[in-house]
């Protein structure tokens, strides 16, 4: 799908959020789903499987930041008025990491902070499906 097609199907960045992320490759290639997209806060699922592994079965920390990004990038374009140009970047990213993820499912839940014309400070958390705190993200992300 071309990005006029995605204009047509998306009237906001929370519904272009909705058809962009499953087409990434990237995020296809990681496995990373939606579970949940609003205005105010975008839940994003990584999927636990062995090749996301570092060493046994802990998650690598490439995995949870890679997750820390997608889930930030959708947290900015949710709830915003589509920009002329469909088009974004990751400005910066910070991550500290809490405490190791062993074969589970990764949620990750990011929301804007501050948006201004082009540029949105989001937060982003990391937890497991059973809730433990994985990594904590602060991150901009240029919307247009």
């Amino acid at each position: 799908m071309n990005r006029e097609q995605i204009r047509q199907l998306a009237g906001n960045g929370t519904e272009l959020m909705q058809h962009f992320v499953p087409q990434s490759p990237f995020v296809q290639l990681l496995g990373v789903t939606v579970e949940e997209l609003a205005d105010d806060e975008a839940t994003l699922r990584l999927p636990w499987r062995p090749e996301l592994a570092t060493v046994d079965d802990m998650v690598h920390g490439g995995a949870i930041a890679a997750l820390a990004d997608i889930t930030a990038m959708a947290a900015a374009w949710c709830g915003r008025a589509l920009p002329e140009q469909l088009r974004g970047v990751t400005t910066s990213l910070a991550l500290e990491f809490l405490e190791p993820a062993r074969a589970e499912d990764l949620i990750g839940r990011g929301r804007p902070l501050r948006r201004g014309t082009t540029l949105t400070a989001c937060e982003v958390d990391i937890v497991t499906a059973s809730g433990v705190p994985v990594a904590k993200a602060l991150a901009n992300y240029k919307v247009g």
